[in-house]
């Protein structure tokens, strides 16, 4: 969408200059100016059809190629886009100076992502020779000379920027970006401030200079312009910045300002959020929780479902993760993120057959990324499915070939080879790992590859010197070691090292029942003892909830009229009802129940959300008003600053949508008994 957009820029800035007056008229068949019509309403693909059309009955349309290739760029098709592009550098009247300079501006970009610099450059300096006056081809080219780091020629393009718009911000921050790349903070600076000071609501002034403030650990600074950066329009570098940029020193003083700017705004939902992703990149899990229900409760969103799921799957809550999961899924069921945390919920508590389902999911919504395939493959080793994981597993690698320079992967498919019957294949991938690993300081999978190759004395070996050499992890290293003595048939050896790593502190027992490794040693009771019934180990216990919450069930009733679903509700205490439709995103309702609200003191001037607010002569809410409805009551259930938008039908029902029932919990219909049954948290 970017160059489309571009290119709409790139003409309007044009159509009225002082060149444009004497440049060649463009076509004026019907079939192009459908196009460009259709190309100006942001309807690229029709626009697409007609191009296509003109093209066809004209071949020499310059202009029409143009478009075309700006279309064809957006999807992903560069192979088109760069034929239909030289087509329109041959067919464009050598007069008309602005479009040839945009179409060698054009190729540039194609010959750039190709990796064609050469050609690229090329074509920028030809763009420029056509018409100097544009500044974004010489910042097109800056960009490039930056990514090349040749920084003075860079630096050149970008003051060129400046002396043809003193105006441009992106001049000054271009010669910034330069300096900060040569650890010229303070020079930096200094261009960002002035482009700042050029366009305060442009957002990268802001989060370009808190990348320099967070090289000088200054991080107060750096806070403001990232949470600066985030309101204007949530900077994408800017939230990068937050998620990954701070350093634990600066981890207090970022979330302070963070939480002072979620008192200053407390309907705004994004502060919480912003909160809860700072406090989970630092393992603060609990924080994390609360500052993303925070946010839920003020809008429900799928992805903040998913990272609630998230975080108590990252605390062993299994349950509650799971709970989350399947009200994230409730908004999004194509959500292959959620899908595939569902399904590592479901490994870990041992729904393998579940599990399984979410698996075949994400495959089917993405049958040619190798992750599917991977983790279903494990899967499937996990119930035996020895066969089904061999094939997954070779998809995975003809997918990600790199994928077979990991030690992990060559092991598991050596196992399921080996469980098959199939020996040399399983001795190739074992020897592989023995190979990978050689010069490895950590020789982690060694051993269990000369085990699976049965050289006992090669796995002890090196098993003993993992052990010997690797303390980080004593309790799981121990269980390996079990895993090794039970791959041998060393069934007593086994049960005692396993014994020891429990003690140790070895605790996942679903992974120990599990465990085809572990097969050698099932039929032993002194197996079943040690996991059920010897006083000596430590047996697992529920997770306690450290979050402060505890799960609630409501039932509300519903009556069924004209084919809908209302539920009674009271609206800053106005009695009305609930249209509950799960397939809507958010809460509507008409003109008319939002300006008797209004006018009879149930919704306050206030009440209405920042510069969405529109009123017509009376004074009256119009379409598209966003309102804080501060009070909603919906079955017993409170919810406080449920936004809702106003929409033109006088007739369209209160509706309720997403935003809000993923703010209530996991709802399940019983249509039998008319009744809504909801599972939601409750502070203890």
């Amino acid at each position: 969408m970017k160059k489309k957009l571009f290119l709409l820029l790139f003409i309007s800035a044009f159509a009225f200059s002082i060149n444009a007056k004497n440049e060649p008229k463009q076509p004026e068949s019907y079939n192009y100016q459908r196009g460009v019509e259709l190309y100006h309403a942001e309807k690229y693909d029709e626009a697409k059809t007609w191009f296509e059309k003109e093209i066809s009955e004209s071949p020499e349309n310059g202009y029409a190629y143009l478009y075309l290739s700006v279309i064809y760029n957006d999807d992903n098709e560069q192979g088109k886009a760069l034929t239909a592009i030289d087509k329109s550098i041959k067919y464009l009247p050598k007069k008309d100076k602005i479009w040839r300079s945009y179409a060698y501006a054009q190729r540039a970009d194609l010959n750039t992502q190709i990796g064609d610099t050469v050609q690229a450059y090329s074509d920028l300096t030809q763009a420029i020779k056509i018409d100097p006056t544009v500044p974004e081809v010489y910042r097109q080219r800056g960009q490039l000379y930056y990514e090349q780091r040749k920084y003075a020629l860079s630096d050149a393009d970008f003051q060129k920027v400046i002396e043809i718009d003193k105006g441009d911000a992106r001049g000054y921050l271009g010669i910034g970006r330069n300096a900060k790349e040569q650890g010229q903070y303070e020079k930096a600076l200094s261009q960002y401030d002035l482009a700042i000071k050029l366009a305060p609501d442009y957002s990268s002034g802001y989060s370009f200079r808190a990348e320099v403030y967070l090289y000088q650990e200054k991080w107060a600074l750096a806070a403001d312009d990232i949470i600066k950066a985030l309101s204007i329009d949530l900077d994408r570098m800017a939230f990068y910045e937050l998620q990954y940029y701070i350093p634990e020193e600066g981890y207090e003083i970022v979330k302070s300002k963070l939480k002072i700017q979620m008192t200053k705004e407390p309907t705004n939902y994004l502060w919480p959020y912003f909160i809860a992703v700072l406090c989970e990149d630092f393992n603060d899990y609990t924080g994390a929780i609360e500052y993303y229900e925070k946010s839920n409760s003020l809008n429900a969103g799928s992805v903040t479902l998913r990272n609630l799921a998230q975080c108590y799957y990252d605390i062993e809550d299994y349950e509650q993760a799971l709970n989350y999961a399947d009200r994230s899924l409730d908004m999004d069921d194509e959500d292959v993120n959620t899908l595939k945390l569902k399904a590592d919920i479901l490994g870990s508590l041992g729904r393998y057959d579940e599990c399984l389902e979410e698996r075949d999911k994400c495959v089917s919504l993405y049958p040619e990324v190798a992750d599917g395939y991977y983790y279903r493959a494990n899967d499937y080793l996990a119930v035996r499915k020895y066969k089904e994981a061999v094939e997954d597993f070779n998809t995975a690698i003809l997918l990600s070939p790199e994928l077979q320079e990991i030690p992990f992967v060559l092991i598991r498919r050596g196992d399921a080879y080996r469980f098959l019957g199939k020996t040399k294949e399983a001795s190739d991938d074992y020897n592989q790992v023995i190979k990978l690993e050689a010069d490895s300081v950590s020789r982690a999978w060694t051993p269990v590859a000369y085990s699976g190759l049965g050289n006992a004395e090669k796995a002890i070996e090196a098993m003993n010197y993992t052990l010997e050499n690797d303390t980080t992890d004593v309790a799981g290293n121990l269980y390996n070691a079990a895993c090794i003595y039970a791959r041998l048939g060393m069934k007593e050896k086994g049960i005692s090292v396993l014994k020891e790593a429990i003690e140790k502190g070895y605790n996942d027992y679903i992974l120990i029942k599990s465990d085809y490794d572990m097969d050698n040693l099932r039929d032993m009771p002194e197996f079943e003892n040690l996991l059920e019934n010897d006083s000596e180990i430590e047996l697992p216990k529920i997770v306690e909830d450290t979050t402060g919450y505890v799960q609630e069930r409501v039932e509300v009733p519903f009556s069924k009229e004209g084919g809908v679903t209302k539920v009674k509700c009271t609206i800053n205490g106005l009695p009305l009802h609930f249209v509950f439709d799960t397939g809507a995103a958010d809460v509507t309702m008409s003109m008319v129940e939002a300006n008797f609200m209004l006018k009879n003191d149930y919704i306050k001037r206030s009440d209405v959300i920042g510069s969405s607010f529109y009123s017509d002569a009376n004074g009256d809410i119009t379409e598209g008003t966003v309102l804080n409805l501060r009070y909603v009551n919906f079955g017993g259930l409170e919810l406080e600053n449920v936004r809702a938008s106003v929409v033109r039908n006088q007739k369209a029902p209160l509706l309720l949508g997403q935003s809000v029932l993923g703010r209530l919990g996991r709802i399940e219909i019983d249509n039998a008994a008319s009744k809504l049954i909801i599972t939601h948290n409750v502070v203890k």
